[in-house]
């Protein structure tokens, strides 16, 4: 099966239809893709947000009384939780107009950066990361965090944009 082939199966379902707000009997499909498209940025904003507060601690920079593990082991869940969110309204985004996303250069700019942003924060825990134990109350915390945690903050600043810029290419 195609590429193409598989795209247009997704926009071609019953689901993308309803989200794309093409069935006629159920008017309440005009609310269908901005309802999700609120729920997407929300659940991006906590992921950011979320992310944003464990890389200003990395950077020594806020949150000095507490430790790194005490902040990812507080903030973290809310982060997978949300990012849970995001990939699923997303998802329900993306096969609206499959064809369209897939070709288009911010879209694919977004899943680049958080692509990136994914082997940063793998790079961190396999590195720096394995002797936090050591410098858990460090500050300021070693060069790999700080670099780490300022690398993530322009990633995922690189993917908010991204995602916003989308819609002004999309019709």
């Amino acid at each position: 099966m195609t590429l193409h082939l598989v795209l247009q199966a997704l926009q071609s379902n019953p689901v993308a239809a309803a989200i794309r707000g093409e069935l006629p009997p159920l008017g309440v499909t005009y609310w269908f893709f901005p309802v999700i498209e609120i729920c997407h940025v929300l659940s991006i904003a906590v992921v950011f947000g979320s992310i944003l507060m464990v890389d200003v601690r990395l950077l020594g920079l806020a949150d000095r009384n507490s430790t790194v593990t005490q902040v990812s082991g507080e903030i973290l869940p809310y982060t997978w939780t949300a990012f849970g969110c995001a990939v699923l309204t997303g998802s329900l985004l993306f096969m609206s107009k499959a064809e369209q996303y897939v070709h288009n250069l911010q879209f694919q700019l977004k899943f680049l950066f958080m692509f990136v942003a994914g082997v940063n924060m793998l790079v961190f825990h396999r590195g720096v990361y394995r002797r936090v134990l050591d410098w858990d109350r460090a500050l300021p915390p070693p060069a790999g965090a700080r670099i780490a945690g300022a690398l993530s903050i322009i990633l995922w600043v690189a993917v908010i944009f991204m995602g916003r810029w989308i819609g002004f290419t999309i019709q």
